[in-house]
């Protein structure tokens, strides 16, 4: 048994990562479909991919742009996933690694 204490310093709140973050994208990764609220109180639908037990929040421009890279190119096994900006004015590239 752990006190309150104890439990307050080992506490991580539970944070959804950026799949911008990583370093190389497996494009075969399974996506889940979460739910959240804006601080406005709005709905919203995002996408995740859990990779080593966290979770990391799937833009749809990034769905966007990997399907125009498809085009290019079918046989994309990996994928560098590169951001500018911030909040609303967040910009994605893909970029294909293999």
């Amino acid at each position: 048994m752990t006190s309150i204490l104890e439990s307050a310093k080992a506490y991580e709140p539970k944070q959804t990562l950026n799949i911008a973050e990583l370093e190389s994208v497996d494009v075969s990764l399974d996506l889940s479909d979460r739910k959240g609220t804006d601080s406005e109180g709005n709905d919203f639908s995002y996408q995740v991919a859990t990779i080593e037990g966290k979770e990391y929040r799937v833009p749809s421009s990034v769905l966007e742009k990997l399907k125009e890279a498809v085009k290019i190119k079918p046989d994309i096994k990996k994928i560098k996933v590169n951001r500018s900006g911030s909040g609303l004015h967040t910009k994605y590239t893909v970029e294909v690694l293999e």
